[in-house]
C-alpha cells in the first residue's frame, strides 16, 4: 500500500484579478502559507501557466519548477479542463462555450475545437517536462442535452455521440502515450462522461486506451446519488487523480436531482466546503489506501456559503486528518508461528 500525497491545491476557482490570486509567484507564496504541499495547475489560466511555452522550453518548465520550490512547493498536475470541455461541444452550447475561447475562435467551431486540441497537445508535451505523469480533464458533451430519454431518442443518437467523442480523442490519448501522461477524465455532470457506464462506453470506443483514466471527485456523485464508494472499487484500476471536494443532497417536496433550475444556494444538491458536506471522506481515504492510490488529495474548492480562503485553510487540516499512512506490517504478525507442510495437514486432519 501506498500513503496518499497531499493536500494539493487545484487554482481554477482561486484565479483572480487581484494579489494573491493573479500571478503563480504571489498564490504559491500564499498557499504555501496556509500550508499545501503542491499545486494543481489549470493550463488554460496564463495568470499561472502558458501552456504554449511550455510545451516547447524546458528553461521555462525549469523556472515554474523553480518558482514553486522557492516555497517548498511542487506541481501535482496540470488540469485541462477548459480545453477539453472545448473538444467536443453540442451547437446548444456554442454561444457559452465560446465564452471560454480565443477572441480569434470564436464564432467558428472548427477554430475553437482545433485551439482546445492544440491546448491538450501542448499541456500533454509540458506534462512531460515538468516531469508529470497524470493530466486531468473534461470529456466534453455531445449527448448531454439528450440526457433525459424523452422526446423518445432516435436508435443511434448516443452511439453515434459516443463513436465520435472516441475519434476526437483517440489522437489525444496517443499524443499522451507518446509522452508517458495518463488522461484522467473527471467524471462529471454536463459531461458526456459522467457516471461509470458512461466511462465504459468510451473506454470500449477507444479500444481500452491503457492512458484513459479518471479523475474522481466525490462530489459529483452526491449530486447525482451514485453510490461512490462501490464505484472506487470497481473502477480503482482507473483512478489516478483525485479532487477532495464535499457537497450535499437534501431532496424536498419541490425539487431534487435536477434541482428546479434554481441558483447553487437553492438546489437540493450543492457543493460546500471540506467537511461540511455529506460525503464520506474518511471511507474514502480508505479504500484509496486499500486500492494503492498513489496520487495526490486535491483540494477543490467550490461552496455556495463559506469564504474560499477559509475553505483553504479547513481544507488544508481536514485533508491531513483524513490521509492514512499506510502500515508496512500486519498487525497479528506477532502471534504467528512457522508451520511445516506435515503441521498444516495435522491441523487438517489428513493422513
Amino acid at each position: 500500500m501506498k500513503t496518499i500525497k497531499g493536500p494539493s491545491l487545484h487554482l481554477a476557482q482561486f484565479s483572480d484579478a487581484v494579489a494573491p490570486f493573479n500571478s503563480l509567484p504571489a498564490i504559491a507564496e500564499w498557499a504555501a502559507g496556509v500550508g499545501f504541499k503542491a499545486l494543481q495547475i489549470p493550463a488554460w489560466d496564463k495568470r499561472f501557466f502558458d501552456a504554449g511555452t511550455a510545451a516547447v522550453s524546458q528553461d521555462y518548465c525549469d523556472e515554474i519548477v523553480g518558482t514553486l520550490a522557492a516555497h517548498g512547493l511542487v506541481i501535482s498536475e496540470l488540469t485541462t479542463h477548459i480545453f477539453g470541455q472545448l473538444l467536443a461541444v453540442h451547437p446548444a452550447y456554442d454561444a457559452m462555450a465560446d465564452n471560454f475561447a480565443p477572441v480569434e475562435a470564436r464564432g467558428n467551431a472548427q477554430a475553437r475545437t482545433a485551439w482546445a486540441r492544440q491546448g491538450l497537445l501542448n499541456s500533454a508535451r509540458a506534462s512531460t517536462r515538468l516531469g508529470l505523469t497524470e493530466m486531468g480533464t473534461f470529456s466534453g458533451s455531445l449527448a448531454w442535452p439528450y440526457l433525459f430519454p424523452f422526446p423518445q431518442r432516435p436508435e443511434g443518437l448516443i452511439e453515434t455521440a459516443f463513436d465520435e467523442l472516441a475519434k476526437r480523442w483517440l489522437p489525444v490519448l496517443n499524443a499522451c502515450d507518446e509522452q508517458g501522461v495518463n488522461l484522467c477524465f473527471e467524471i462529471h455532470p454536463s459531461e458526456d462522461l459522467h457516471d461509470g457506464v458512461t466511462f465504459e462506453m468510451f473506454h470500449e470506443r477507444v479500444g481500452g486506451h491503457a492512458r484513459c483514466a479518471i479523475l474522481f471527485d466525490p462530489s459529483h456523485f452526491v449530486l447525482q446519488q451514485l453510490n461512490y464508494l462501490e464505484y472506487l472499487d470497481i473502477y480503482k484500476d482507473h483512478i489516478r487523480m483525485f479532487h477532495v471536494k464535499d457537497a450535499e443532497f437534501n431532496p424536498t417536496g419541490r425539487q431534487g436531482i435536477y434541482g428546479g433550475y434554481q441558483s447553487w444556494i437553492n438546489r437540493a444538491g450543492r457543493f460546500r466546503s471540506l467537511g461540511d458536506g455529506q460525503v464520506d471522506f474518511k471511507s474514502i481515504f480508505s479504500k484509496l489506501a486499500q486500492h494503492d492510490y498513489a496520487g495526490w488529495a486535491t483540494l477543490e474548492w467550490e461552496c455556495c456559503l463559506k469564504d474560499q480562503e477559509t475553505g483553504a485553510r479547513e481544507g488544508v487540516e481536514f485533508i491531513n486528518r483524513h490521509i492514512i499512512p499506510v502500515t508496512s506490517k500486519v498487525f497479528d504478525d506477532f502471534a504467528g508461528a512457522a508451520i511445516d507442510k506435515q503441521q498444516i495437514h495435522a491441523l487438517l486432519g489428513m493422513a
